[in-house]
């Protein structure tokens, strides 16, 4: 016992000591701080000792703030501590005395019964951790700060320069004590370097990096110690060596010597800053709009500061013929800023120089590429000047690209403006079927009689030609990119961008992003034909004949799917093939009334079988946590009657009536907990609200059913409505907490929905076949599709665009019970722990599927 209590006093002494005396120190930290980074060498005298009074100040009313507020703890202060520390409070129970019963044997025997227990309970003491945690005295963490200084001046600073206070006492001292000196040097900011105080440096090979600036103090009598060095390369403005203060810049290798008593010398190695570097890293790259991206290098041994890309015109390469036979009115280089890395380590690092150029007068001309990057020092690092097209954005609507073609001839030299004019008043001549819009056109004429007015006046001004150029490009944008009358015409031009792409070639990024612009051209063509749809009377059915077949929707993308990976292949023959093979498909396509609904917009037949499955899924999910929920609290119940009997053991057979009390109140309670929260914001009233949901969305789904005459529709309707029933009691049981009850309740509820889509799914098929051609997407077209005809196991494409077969797999007339049978036996196969894991794991993905 008196090794815990000892050990738990002196924690004692620490937490008081730390709580009190926190601020003492805190106050040394602070004040040691500026003394090792040297302040006293450079303040005024007077601002010295301003600062040494505030100091002290501030350390005495610290120190009489700890030892009013430090207590001496005592021994018996430690044994409560301990005391309190074991359960029951053992060490004070051995000094009580019985109260009542003295005499009564019975009454003694169970006293001295428990102070065995209690003497027992004791042997098990242990030191008590002192808490030193101090942050309810100091909730602005000021003792961290002070620490923080401390530890910066251990780093960047020198105990050894605390002692230079006593030369401010008076000269005197430092005559009496001898010649002193003290030295730094500082290397520039850019470098990132800390500064190194000379005194702490041996003798030797000192490496500084060029432009570190060296200061020297020498204290004492004058002359006692004189300075020597070759590494600043001065000339004049020397002075004397002697000279109490020396500073200078170490520009070259040299030697710096300290002569005189207790002097030093090194031999400085300058160290020069290297000259910033970057390439190019890889080729141009750039998409349809013209958005290009130059991978890139940089690389400096402290950091690139800046850098630049110029772009200028290669004009030995240009292709002179055209508009670009005269010569340039002179185009300026363009030189756009390099992105730098915003945090993180630029002496080495990669980028992308990422920009839209498509607008410049260099656009799509050869140029050459040259790049340039500066470090701090002001050093200038290139790159050879790399040559190549710069890229702009690529038209592919044969109007749009004539007038991009005669705006780069004008922005090439304004003495093109005539020839501009005449070239577009010629491709204008006509408009009829040329022309998407009478806007456009009128658009075209305007700028011809713009260049031609002024041409009349003498010729065109620089404000006039930029007028002139935006308003091209503004008309080849609509042109290219404007409102086009209908899908169908959005259709054939995304056709004829990609095979334009085809033929000159394109990018990866342009291959998808064109492919991308004909799907959704697709999609919105198919859907304005089923907009257009009219019902069926049965007067004009779809032609069945051979020459026409269903085609899916799914059947078009895995075409054209199969048409993008060819391109990016290279194959652009095939791909050709196959496009010509999609726009005939596209052209002959109609929406009819078909059998089976499939493939085009959804009938709300479909629409109601999908949001059945949607909530016979979400009901599952609901009965597994309802189950869930039942087995943790059986479990629960389990462990706290174990605990209950446990309890009962250790008080022995006298307490064993008032352990089945307790315990009967603890299930009591429990339950009534569960019940409680059964009703308020526990686990099964939430199982309750989502049960309410899912009945709420059953409900809607049953008022937007279809109108399905016949035996089947009356059968759905009734099977939806025992499913609205079930959930109803299954919500019911979930607030009054019977889990068990909810369950099969929710067991019901799952059977009527299956049964439920069974019988709406036999009431469509009866509606279709009574009357043809209900929300079936049928297509006339020739062939078939030719890419993705068998899945990776040899089964035929269905019709579709799915994997799998069109071949009955259910033979017989009751193909449901024939369903439910499988169903069964997939179940009970998945629940056969003998089986391996992977076929198990199979079957589960199979259920999930129902």
């Amino acid at each position: 016992m008196k090794w815990p209590v000892f050990a738990t006093l002196v924690g004692m002494v620490a937490e008081n000591a730390v709580r009190a005396f926190w601020p003492l120190w805190s106050v040394i930290f602070v004040c040691l701080a500026p003394l090792m980074f040297g302040w006293q060498d450079v303040l005024p005298l007077e601002a010295f000792w301003i600062l040494v009074v505030i100091a002290a100040t501030a350390l005495i009313a610290a120190l009489v703030f700890g030892l009013r507020r430090f207590k001496m703890p005592t021994q018996s202060d430690a044994l409560a501590r301990v005391d309190a520390a074991l359960p029951g409070r053992p060490i004070a129970a051995l000094s009580d005395a019985q109260a009542i019963g003295r005499g009564d044997p019975a009454s003694e025997a169970v006293w001295h019964a428990h102070v065995a227990r209690m003497q027992t309970r004791s042997h098990a003491a242990k030191p008590v951790d002192p808490d030193l945690r101090i942050s309810d005295r100091d909730p602005f963490g000021l003792r961290f700060i002070a620490l923080l200084f401390f530890v910066a001046a251990l780093m960047f600073g020198s105990l050894w320069r605390v002692g230079s206070v006593g030369d401010q006492t008076g000269s005197g001292m430092v005559i009496a004590t001898g010649p002193v000196w003290e030295g730094w040097v500082a290397p520039p900011t850019y470098t990132g370097k800390p500064a190194l105080y000379l005194n702490d440096i041996p003798a030797g090979l000192l490496q500084v990096p060029a432009g570190s600036k060296v200061t020297l103090r020498l204290y004492g009598e004058v002359g006692a110690l004189t300075v020597s060095e070759t590494i600043s390369g001065r000339t004049e403005d020397l002075g004397a060596a002697s000279e109490a203060q020396q500073a200078f810049i170490a520009a070259t290798s040299g030697t710096l010597t300290i002569e005189g008593e207790n002097g030093s010398s090194w031999d400085v190695r300058v160290i020069a800053d290297a000259t910033p570097l970057v390439e190019l890293t890889g080729p141009v790259e750039a998409d349809a709009m013209g958005e290009m991206s130059q991978p890139f290098l940089g690389f400096d041994d402290y950091g690139v500061d800046s850098g630049t890309a110029t772009i200028a015109l290669d004009l030995g390469a240009v292709e002179r013929r055209h508009g670009l036979a005269v010569d340039p009115d002179g185009i300026d280089p363009l030189v756009l800023d390099l992105p730098m890395p915003f945090n993180g380590d630029r002496a080495d690092f990669e980028a992308f120089l990422v920009e839209n150029l498509s607008e410049h007068p260099l656009a799509n001309l050869p140029v050459t590429l040259k790049m340039q990057v500066v470090d701090a020092s002001g050093q200038v690092g290139e790159s050879p000047a790399e040559p190549m097209i710069l890229p702009g954005r690529r038209f592919f609507q044969p109007f749009a690209k004539a007038v991009i073609e005669q705006r780069r001839d004008l922005m090439w030299a304004r003495a093109n403006a005539p020839r501009v004019a005449q070239i577009m008043r010629a491709i204008s001549h006509r408009p009829e079927g040329l022309f998407s819009n009478e806007t456009t056109y009128l658009r075209m004429r305007a700028i011809i009689r713009r260049v031609e007015s002024f041409e009349n006046m003498g010729g065109l001004t620089a404000p006039v030609q930029d007028e002139i150029v935006q308003a091209l490009w503004d008309l080849a944008i609509q042109l290219e990119d404007g409102t086009l009358a209908d899908a169908r015409e959005r259709l054939r031009r995304a056709q004829e961008r990609l095979a334009e792409a085809m033929r000159d070639g394109a990018s990866d990024a342009e291959i998808a992003e064109l492919m991308q612009e004909l799907r959704d051209a697709t999609n919105d063509y198919m859907q304005m034909l089923a907009d257009q749809m009219e019902p069926s009377d049965g007067t004009d059915q779809a032609d069945n004949s051979d020459e026409t077949r269903e085609i899916g929707q799914d059947e078009i993308q895995a075409l054209m799917d199969r048409i993008q990976e060819l391109m990016e292949e290279g194959r652009m023959a095939e791909a050709a093939e196959l496009m010509e093979q999609l726009n005939q498909m596209m052209e002959n396509m109609r929406i009819t009334q078909g059998e089976n609904g499939e493939g085009g917009p959804r009938t709300p037949g479909q629409q109601s079988m999908q949001d059945l499955a949607e909530t016979l899924q979400d009901q599952e999910q609901l009965s597994d946590d309802a189950f869930r929920d039942l087995q943790d609290r059986a479990n629960q119940g389990e462990q706290q009657q174990g605990e209950n009997q446990g309890q009962q053991g250790e008080n022995g057979q006298s307490e064993s009536q008032d352990g089945q009390q307790g315990e009967g109140q603890g299930v009591g309670d429990d339950a009534t907990s569960g019940q409680q929260g059964d009703g308020g914001s526990g686990g099964e009233a939430s199982l309750a609200e989502r049960q309410q949901a899912l009945r709420d969305e059953l409900k809607r789904q049953q008022d937007g059913l279809p109108n399905l005459d016949g035996q089947a529709g009356e059968a759905a309707r009734g099977a939806l409505d025992r499913a609205e029933e079930a959930m109803n009691g299954a919500e019911q049981a979930l607030r009054d907490g019977d889990l068990a009850q909810a369950i099969d309740q929710q067991a019901e509820a799952m059977d009527a929905l299956r049964n439920g889509m069974r019988s709406l799914n036999e009431a469509l098929a009866q509606n279709d076949s009574a009357e043809p051609g209900q929300g079936t997407e049928r297509g006339e077209a020739t062939g078939r599709v030719e890419p993705t005809r068998r899945d990776p196991l040899g089964r035929e494409l269905g019709n579709t665009g799915q994997f799998g077969t069109d071949d009955s797999l259910l033979q017989g007339e009751d193909v449901y019970r024939r369903a439910e049978e499988l169903l069964g036996e997939i179940r009970r196969r998945s629940a056969e722990q003998a089986r391996p894991e992977v076929e198990r794991d199979y079957l589960r993905r199979l259920l999930d599927q129902f």
